[in-house]
């Protein structure tokens, strides 16, 4: 099971947030970019850019943070952070 935890940022403080699981079998590639985009459906939003740091962020730590400028559009928060806190034990990081 691969479990990604979303949560929106304001004001350093958590407004909204949800996990998403994803059972099937997959790289952990995909399963984290089906997370967020499942993660942005449920917060109506766009999906964001990965920029560079967001990518070196997530690689180090499975944790990452979109600020507003990974958004085209115009959101109401600070920052949009995903975080995996469970993976197959079969799969590599």
């Amino acid at each position: 099971m691969f479990r990604m935890w979303c949560k929106l940022w304001k004001d350093n403080r958590m407004i909204r947030d949800t996990v998403v699981e994803r059972p099937e079998e997959d790289t952990r590639t995909h399963k984290v970019f089906a997370a967020l985009e499942e993660c942005c459906g449920r917060f109506d939003l766009e999906q964001p850019i990965w920029l560079d740091a967001v990518v070196n962020d997530f690689k180090r730590h499975a944790k990452a943070r979109f600020v507003k400028d990974c958004f085209i559009e115009a959101v109401d928060f600070d920052y949009l952070e995903i975080q995996v806190i469970e993976e197959d034990e079969k799969n590599e990081r």
